[in-house]
């Protein structure tokens, strides 16, 4: 006699859970979905004005990266203090690169990642560590687990947004969609 497959129980968002075989293909697909939901865009653009200093963790001195174009951006379009960390740098953009978020001269009001998806749960002890209370994670890195256990230790987390293009749509350089409008104005923009 075989011993029964084993079974995971899955809620599903109507609230009804049902048990699958484990090892099947609707459980895989289901396991890999996302559940967690972060801050809404109304409490992302409160995040962004509240804020008046920004830390890139994983910052690249290589024009190529997408961390050195998104502090390209924020130096030259916002009026937050950006710090660089980077322990393999001396210098990002012309400014001093600090090898970890300790050394900061003072505590950033949002953490910026550029790491991949499995260093963001070490990423945010040493967020916490020094007492940011934002973590905001590119986009296209997603751990669903870090952001859960993020929001456990007390942290606000966005996550799989990009922190250029989400302050350029606030400020009306980008659309929705995330094409640049290409108004041009002399109003002062929202931080």
């Amino acid at each position: 006699m075989s011993a029964a497959p084993a079974t995971d129980v899955t809620v599903l968002p109507n609230g009804l859970s049902c048990a699958l075989p484990a090892d099947s293909p609707l459980a895989k697909l289901l396991k890999s979905q996302r559940t967690w939901v972060g801050p809404s865009a109304k409490e992302r653009l409160a995040i962004l004005r509240k804020a008046k200093s920004i830390a890139i963790v994983g910052a690249s001195p290589n024009a190529a990266r997408s961390s050195y174009f998104v502090g390209t951006y924020l130096l030259q379009s916002s009026d937050y203090r950006v710090y660089f960390v980077n322990p393999n740098a001396d210098t990002i953009l012309g400014q001093k690169a600090y090898p970890d978020l300790a050394s900061l001269p003072e505590v950033p009001d949002i953490v910026d990642v550029f790491r991949k998806g499995s260093d963001i749960p070490s990423v945010i002890d040493d967020v916490v560590a020094i007492g940011s209370p934002v973590i905001w994670v590119q986009l296209g890195i997603w751990n669903q687990d870090a952001a859960i256990y993020g929001e456990s230790k007390g942290l606000t987390v966005v996550m799989d947004r990009c922190i250029k293009i989400e302050h350029a749509r606030f400020n009306g350089g980008l659309h929705l969609l995330g094409f640049d409008t290409g108004v041009i104005t002399a109003r002062k923009t929202v931080r």
